[in-house]
């Protein structure tokens, strides 16, 4: 990629007085990896698009009916009424992240999760995009669940929690980050040491970790959005 888009991305980069590291190599493997995991699921939702079936359902719409009901189960227990306007985004994010997980495991590639700048970015988004929802549900009013219940405190509660809310970018960026690096480090170092055997062990609890941190993200976005819009101050 930075054989044929160094030049490009170096001078896009230089509009914003960014000046890369590397010029002859501005394009980290970290964001390769997550331009390869958006191509997948871009190709993934057309495939299920264009074979959408009633009668005669295929493997690809299976997966992604799977997909669909798990995230709105979750959805509607832990946010409760309206949760359907959120479910885009939160399988969205959740496949995104379980894909770019997932990525570890195959030989040649890594995680972009295992780069701290790509979960950092995913919790940003989050962050505003839970924010951005709170004050559509309650318009002025959401500024109330930062001030507390009793008006003395009101000043001191609201440094608390806006600490808190920037505590969960924070957590998690960190939780992804921290978990997807370890996973990605020892099973290098075990295919170093042990080619055979027992690295598929780690392989084993990479997927597993891969899935739960996927899984981590996406719940605690939904508590994040559940206490954002919520009407009961």
């Amino acid at each position: 990629m930075n054989h044929l888009f160094a030049g490009p991305v170096d001078k896009l980069l230089g509009a914003f007085g960014v000046t890369p590291a590397y010029a002859a190599a501005p394009i980290t493997n970290a964001v390769a990896m997550e331009l390869l995991v958006f191509c997948i699921m871009v190709c993934f939702f057309l495939m299920v698009r264009m074979s959408l079936s009633v009668e005669t359902p295929n493997g690809v719409q299976h997966l992604a009916e799977m997909t669909h009901e798990f995230v709105s189960d979750q959805g509607e227990q832990i946010i409760g009424h309206g949760f359907e306007r959120f479910t885009g985004y939160l399988t969205v994010i959740f496949v995104f992240i379980l894909v770019s997980n997932l990525m570890g495991l195959i030989p040649g590639l890594e995680s972009p999760t295992a780069n701290i700048t790509v979960p950092l970015g995913l919790a940003l988004v989050t962050f505003a995009y839970y924010h951005y929802h709170g004050v559509r549900a309650n318009g002025f009013g959401y500024i109330k669940q930062f001030l507390g219940p009793l008006p003395l405190l009101a000043p001191l509660m609201f440094i608390i929690e806006i600490i808190s809310h920037c505590a969960r970018v924070l957590s998690l960026t960190v939780r992804l980050y921290a978990n997807m690096f370890a996973g990605d480090l020892l099973t290098l170092v075990f295919f170093s040491l042990a080619p055979v055997g027992i690295p598929l062990i780690f392989l084993g609890l990479h997927l597993g970790v891969a899935v739960v941190q996927a899984y981590v993200f996406m719940l605690l976005a939904m508590v994040y959005l559940s206490l954002a819009i919520s009407h009961d101050h």
